[in-house]
Parts: structure tokens; sequence; C-alpha cells
């Protein structure tokens, strides 16, 4: 299923052979389909997890849920994996205080990096982050910059 646009979204979101994919906190009217074609061997999983996730893709319309959510999201998360954020479009009328700005406000003081920003559909939006390069020999020894 192509989605909002022509790009399928397991393309924009960067699901690959073999990907854990970990979908939280989606709302009822995201359907996890929308992830369909999914690429050979990917796995969807949703809920919490305690494997890392190569891709994981998170609901958000309030800040104060997604900041309590922040130590969840960084354990599930592979060192050389991808967070997706996602947050209502200005235009969707959804009701919420995240902007893309408020989402580097969060993230980027604890070491991560936003590298790709996407329509997920459309009413959400996506910004992707990743551990910068400088911090994961450390995450990857348990060590978290920030």
């Amino acid at each position: 299923m192509a989605g909002y646009s022509a790009t399928p979204l397991a393309k924009k979101l960067g699901i690959k052979d073999g990907s854990r994919v970990a979908l939280l906190c989606a709302p009822r009217t995201f359907d996890p389909a929308a992830l369909e074609p999914l690429p050979d061997d990917a796995r969807v999983v949703t809920g919490a997890t305690k494997d890392p996730c190569d891709v994981i893709l998170s609901f958000h319309t309030e800040r104060a849920d997604l900041e309590a959510r922040v130590p969840a999201l960084l354990d599930a998360l592979d060192v050389d994996g991808g967070l997706w954020i996602a947050w209502p479009k200005r235009a969707s009328k959804v009701p919420t205080d995240i902007t893309e700005d408020t989402l580097r406000e969060v993230w980027l003081p604890l070491g991560l990096v936003d590298n790709k920003v996407c329509a997920i559909d459309d009413v959400w939006s996506g910004l992707r982050l990743v551990w910068r390069r400088e911090h994961r020999d450390a995450v990857r020894a348990g060590r978290r910059p920030g």
C-alpha cells in the first residue's frame, strides 16, 4: 500500500530485509497495513519490546507523554537503528503541543540527531532520529551521552 505518497511507507522509514520494527502508541486511525509490503523477513511488533529494534515508529500528541517514554524508547532502539517520532500535522487539526522543533529540544541533548523527515500519512509527520556517530561506541558499551 503506497499510502499518502507514491513511495511506500516501509521504504520511507528505511525498513530493510530482516528489520525488526516496533510500532508504538499508534492511534486507532493508523492502519498497520500502511507499512506493507514489508521487505523479506522484516517483522513488526506492537507494544513494548525487550529486543532492540532497527526501526521504531512511535506516535505522540503530547510532549509530556513523549518525555515520559524517552527511556523506554532509547532502550528499544538498536544503536544503529532509527527512531521515528510521529506527530500530527498542523493541518490535521489533531490537538497537539508537539512540533518538529519540540522533538529536537527533547532528543538532541540526549546525543541523537535528526536526519530525515517524512509524511507518514495525511495526518502524521515523522522525524527520524539516530545516535550521533561519535556516541555509538559508548551506547554499545551501555553508556548513554546526555
